[in-house]
């Protein structure tokens, strides 16, 4: 059974739909064309009611991007026992959660991730633990004209080493480092082909050729705008068993830590997509 003969409600009118009634342990061609299709459209995609292994897990993410999965710089640090598995784990012992405020992931990659999916396995006793998701070619298309010019003429520096070194304190393993790159600030998307705001509070640091005053306030200006516009917006309510499918390039999203000191875990895989390019 595809798509035609699962129940779909959209969660936004321009972001997310939820998905009842479909088995990805199914998988074939038909549906995978239909769920690329799907994400291509939606952004996110909440397919719920699934019991995947590890591999039927590796199976759906391998239908997007170039196919490649995705291995974190800080797996082995995080605890995974797979390095194509990156765990996200919160508990009472807890400093700090994966994905607490908005983010791209990995946006430091030159060809970043193209999508990242994320099952859930274990949800607070009292709820919580949703996580907020935001269209980026929404967010461009609300900004003004002459901010829409400017940022098109504007690059900038995603830097593996904020979040990782600075934030969470993890140097990187021996004889490696994180990646840094130079982006476009608006970016052409490989498949839907829309313009993406391409700039985020996790991993940018600078934007470059301007002062490090005006660097503060435009790079405030634009995560402002991406943080204010709620008609971008979708909020995922996750479930064990929810396997959550986002468009890595097309949006941000921020994980809402309300839950302590309660518990919280899931399996992220990802999938390396091509790099990226002005729009």
């Amino acid at each position: 059974m595809g798509l035609a003969s699962a129940r779909q409600t959209q969660l936004n009118p321009v972001i997310g739909t939820e998905i009842q009634g479909l088995d990805l342990n199914q998988l074939d061609e038909a549906m995978a064309a239909e769920l690329r299709a799907l994400l291509a459209e939606r952004s996110v995609l909440v397919i719920r009611d699934q019991a995947l292994d590890r591999e039927a897990h590796k199976r759906v993410a391998r239908i997007f991007g170039t196919g490649v999965l995705h291995q974190h710089a800080l797996g082995s640090a995080r605890g995974s026992d797979d390095p194509e598995v990156y765990p996200v784990r919160t508990n009472a012992a807890s400093k700090i959660t994966a994905g607490e405020g908005w983010h791209t992931d990995v946006s430091c990659d030159p060809a970043p991730i193209a999508a990242s999916l994320l099952y859930m396995h274990e949800m607070p006793e009292h709820g919580g633990g949703d996580t907020l998701y935001s269209s980026m070619a929404e967010c461009f298309t609300r900004l003004s004209p002459p901010l829409k010019e400017l940022a098109r003429n504007l690059k900038a520096t995603h830097d593996g080493a904020f979040p990782y070194r600075t934030i969470y304190g993890i140097e990187p393993s021996a004889g490696t480092h994180y990646n840094k790159t130079v982006h476009p600030l608006v970016i052409r998307h490989p498949v839907s082909g829309k313009d993406i705001l391409w700039i985020n509070r996790g991993f940018t640091t600078r934007i470059e050729g301007v002062s490090h005053h005006e660097n503060r306030g435009l790079m405030e200006l634009f995560f402002q705008h991406i943080e204010n516009t709620l008609t971008a917006q979708c909020r995922v309510r996750w479930e064990a068993g929810t396997l959550t499918i986002w468009d890595n390039v097309a949006t941000q999203h921020h994980a809402v830590w309300d839950y302590y000191p309660e518990s919280r875990y899931g399996e992220r895989i990802s999938v390396i997509g091509p790099e990226i390019h002005a729009a």
